[in-house]
This record gives C-alpha cells, structure tokens and sequence, in this order.
C-alpha cells in the first residue's frame, strides 16, 4: 500500500464500554503490523453519530464508510487495510 493511499481509520467508542477496549486492541495489533495509523472518537463528542449508531458501538469506518460494529474482526480488518 502506498503512502498516498493510506486510509482513514476511525473507531467510534463510548467510555466504559468493554466491547470497545476490544476493539481498540485489535486496531492497536494491526495498525502496527501494517503501519495504519487510527483515530478514535467518543460518540459523548459526536451526538449526531451516537444517536446514529446507538447500540452498535464500537463502530469501524474505513474512508467514511461503516465496515464493522460490536466485534471488530481481525483478519477482516486486515483484508480491508491490505486491499
């Protein structure tokens, strides 16, 4: 993957919130394995997308777009940063 390339990965998080601790060690494992940097916001600072997604946090976006909610899936996650 080139640099120019590089996606934009933002997890969509709530405090206290055990899924989402999940989640961001997965992100943490394969963003360092894959030099893909991840940000991630709280749905407290993001009411539009909290009321949006409500139950289904974490939510991963890749570019924007919604790829995986509750469990965020390893070797999914992997395929899409490698494609």
């Amino acid at each position: 993957m080139s640099e120019s390339a590089a996606p934009e990965v933002v997890l969509l998080t709530r405090p206290g919130c055990h899924l989402c601790e999940d989640a961001r060690l997965v992100l943490q494992r394969v963003g360092q394995d894959l030099g893909v940097a991840w940000q991630e916001r709280s749905a407290d600072d993001a009411p539009e997308l909290a009321a949006r997604f409500g139950e289904e946090i974490p939510v991963l976006f890749i570019d924007g777009i919604q790829r995986d909610f509750w469990t965020i899936d390893e070797t999914r996650l992997r395929r899409l940063l490698e494609a």
